[in-house]
């Protein structure tokens, strides 16, 4: 097997994006549910960066990739590629959702010692498992995407990174919250936060597999469109309503221009 040029530093973005889920955990026991404004601002930037991604570099450079070989139809096949994308991961979201009400967890923090002695966990316990296991498979699109783009263009693998790690943050909170009240443990809190993240890599792994299948590059273009479709459906099904969660539209707002104007400023600087 030809490993990709970039395949190590592909790899450890990867991984360090999809371990962002652990700073999620710590934050779940350190903030206090009315002191999330930060997070909804960072969620909206995160949103930002990805949609401007999208459309200013990830799809361009698919077109670019396709029409070398299919110079009659590659606007279609970016089109497909892109309708997969979103396909996928509106398939995902419908087998396995991702959403827990962290607000209400949040909330009934105080009653972690009546959990303790003896009040009813399990709900908490299942809530737990079941999130960290839907975030796993949420999670292994994003590896895949964070790895294509890392292995092909490193600025826009970072770039991308940084976005999904951002992202990954409140789904860690998300895991950490149901399995600390059911528990009592942090450290278990940590771990499963810290797993629900490692499901990145196995994407990654896939995209090398990918990479091999579709050399020379005829279909990887196709690819990018897919990966910008997936990254477009979860900033808008995921990103900016979790932003608007956690603060108010107009943070939202803000950390959206932000990260447009960012990574607009970012690219004219690279370039």
């Amino acid at each position: 097997m030809i490993l990709p040029e970039n395949f190590g530093i592909a790899m450890l973005i990867t991984l360090l994006a999809g371990l962002a889920t652990a700073i999620g955990g710590c934050i779940a026991f350190a903030v206090k549910p009315d002191n999330m404004k930060v997070l909804s601002a960072g969620l909206g930037f995160s949103a930002g960066v990805m949609i401007f991604l999208s459309f200013a570099e990830i799809l361009p450079e698919a077109k670019e990739m396709l029409s070398v070989n299919f110079p009659n139809h590659f606007e279609w096949l970016v089109m497909g590629g892109f309708l997969l994308g979103i396909v996928i991961a509106i398939v995902i979201d419908y087998f396995v959702p991702d959403h827990i009400d962290t607000d209400n967890l949040l909330q009934q923090n105080e009653c972690h010692d009546e959990l303790k002695n003896g009040g009813n966990n399990k709900k908490f316990c299942k809530a737990g498992l079941f999130t960290t296991i839907a975030i796993c498979v949420h999670n292994f699109p994003e590896g895949m995407a964070t790895f294509l783009a890392s292995s092909q263009n490193l600025t826009l693998g970072i770039s991308v990174g940084v976005a999904i790690a951002i992202h990954n943050i409140p789904e860690g909170i998300a895991v950490a919250l149901p399995v600390y009240h059911s528990t009592g443990k942090r450290r278990y809190a940590m771990l499963y936060s810290s797993l629900s993240g490692l499901s990145e890599p196995l994407g990654a792994f896939i995209g090398v597999f990918l990479l091999q299948l579709f050399l020379p590059q005829i279909l990887l273009g196709f690819l990018f469109a897919t990966v910008a479709g997936i990254m477009i459906y979860i900033s808008f099904d995921t990103l900016l309503p979790l932003s608007r969660e956690y603060g108010s539209w107009h943070l939202s707002m803000i950390g959206i221009m932000s990260g447009i104007i960012f990574m607009w400023a970012a690219m004219l600087v690279i370039s």
